[in-house]
């Protein structure tokens, strides 16, 4: 069978990710789980597994309710603020769905927070908070020299890979990145696209590798243009990539 994904949007600007054949299906980062429990109704699906990529309540509020009614294993980092019954994964671990033919891949991305973990495979990234369309989470545990190295490992992976992030940041990311990529063609075709899907309450997702790669400033943090930049605004020599990501989290942060 086919597999589909879908967002279950909830709270302000959140997508919790559907993955699914019509019949069985695993859900990452359930915050919300009478919205899950609501797709599952609207879809007859079978819950079949949770994945978990971090701590944050936004990310796990729903897990226990869903795990009690739906007795599936809950897949998720090392971290005692993390509730339920869980298989714990680790860095280059396998999670392997049956039912759905599907064998994701487990990183290790600290950086948003400090065991925050990724899925993937040839051909889907489910990154929760660690990246975004053009930018990258908050870093509340981690320090600018694992995030870049966080940052770094996912850029490694294939460029056609589909990117499904876990919040719906593209427009206010893009508003940044032009900070830094004033004379970036791509930018802005991308931008003018994502904003014809939101007037119409359609999400900016997925994402691409291959098209992150070119206009997310994250994913840049050598170029000698946002180097510039980045000097500019801090009026001070930037050092090294860690120093870059450093530098631009913060400016974003206050942006």
């Amino acid at each position: 069978m086919t597999i589909e994904i879908n967002p279950i949007p909830a709270f302000n600007d959140n997508y919790i990710w559907a993955i699914h054949n019509n019949k069985n299906v695993v859900i990452v980062d359930p915050g919300d789980g009478d919205k899950v429990t609501s797709f599952l109704h609207q879809n007859q699906l079978t819950l079949t597994a949770i994945l978990i990529t971090h701590h944050h309540h936004d990310h796990t509020g729903g897990l226990v309710d869903l795990q009690d009614q739906w007795l599936c294993p809950v897949y998720a980092p090392v971290d005692s603020r993390i509730p339920g019954k869980l298989t714990h994964v680790h860095h280059k671990d396998q999670v392997n769905v049956d039912p759905l033919d599907l064998t994701l891949n487990v990183l290790e991305t600290p950086g948003h927070t400090l065991t925050h973990v990724v899925y993937h495979d040839e051909e889907r990234l489910f990154c929760g908070d660690t990246l975004f369309s053009l930018g990258c989470g908050r870093m509340f545990e981690g320090t600018p020299k694992q995030f870049t190295r966080s940052l770094k490992l996912l850029k490694e992976l294939s460029s056609s890979i589909e990117i499904f992030c876990a919040h719906e940041y593209t427009l206010a990311n893009g508003q940044f990145a032009k900070q830094l990529m004033q004379n970036n063609n791509q930018l802005e075709i991308y931008l003018k696209k994502i904003k014809a899907r939101r007037t119409k309450n359609l999400p900016s997702l997925p994402s691409t590798l291959a098209l992150e790669k070119t206009i997310n400033p994250f994913l840049n943090l050598t170029n000698e243009h946002i180097i510039e930049t980045l000097e500019h605004h801090t009026s001070s020599t930037i050092q090294s990539e860690e120093h870059a990501f450093a530098v631009m989290r913060e400016w974003k942060d206050q942006f």
